[in-house]
């Protein structure tokens, strides 16, 4: 299929390597809301689904009352220290280059808040590539709902099966089909290959250059 014009990345563990973040702000919320602390590969699973969902899932089935609580204590730790250890994985920018070079649109698309999302992708692009950047809005349902991907595809003027979708969790395929457009799983991201294969994934990159190598054969 040579008719793609535009890539919609997800962010965290596509794009950004933030799990140490994500993790130590979470367990220094629960630890001050006297609730067990977790692993950092426990949080590949918590992530995905936006914060609340991230709160719910690490406080545990019989701490639910809990949730928004870790919530309030987690959120302002996390803007404080979201750029601590975090970084784009290795490979991106250039990745970013070559798809850029060979025409295509980019967006980026999270569960973050929206606000989030630009600081972060502020800090990491002083120079944004991207024509688009969108993160959870009110009144727009959070992914795996493709109605976010829909929106980005519908203000930027192109069809949703314009778009390769690249993302590295089961969320992002899920949204990716719903939406109509075509998935590469990140296979360097939160999730092992083997889980995205078991999701269903059919293409699955082990880095973003091999990534944009199979977005650029796709358009010769």
């Amino acid at each position: 299929m040579a008719d793609k014009k535009a890539v919609l990345f997800d962010l965290d563990g596509t794009l950004l390597n933030s799990l140490p973040d994500i993790a130590r702000c979470m367990n220094r919320a629960l630890s001050l809301n006297g609730l067990p602390e977790h692993p950092l590969d426990a949080y590949r699973y918590f992530t995905g689904n936006g914060a609340l969902t991230l709160a719910r899932r690490a406080v545990g089935e019989k701490c639910q009352d809990r949730a928004a609580q870790v919530l309030q204590s987690y959120s302002p730790c996390y803007s404080a220290h979201c750029f601590d250890e975090s970084c784009l994985y290795e490979g991106i920018p250039k990745m970013i280059s070559m798809l850029r070079d060979a025409g295509l649109r980019l967006a980026v698309f999270s569960n973050k808040d929206d606000g989030d999302v630009e600081c972060v992708i502020r800090h990491y692009f002083p120079v944004s590539p991207f024509a688009m950047i969108r993160g959870r809005l009110e009144g727009v349902p959070l992914k795996p709902d493709p109605a976010g991907a829909l929106q980005i595809a519908r203000e930027m003027g192109l069809q949703p099966s314009d778009f390769w979708y690249l993302g590295d969790t089961p969320v992002d395929l899920r949204t990716c089909v719903d939406a109509g457009m075509r998935f590469i799983a990140a296979g360097w991201g939160f999730r092992t290959p083997q889980e995205l294969k078991e999701a269903g994934a059919e293409c699955i990159a082990m880095t973003p250059l091999e990534a944009a190598r199979i977005m650029l054969e796709d358009l010769s």
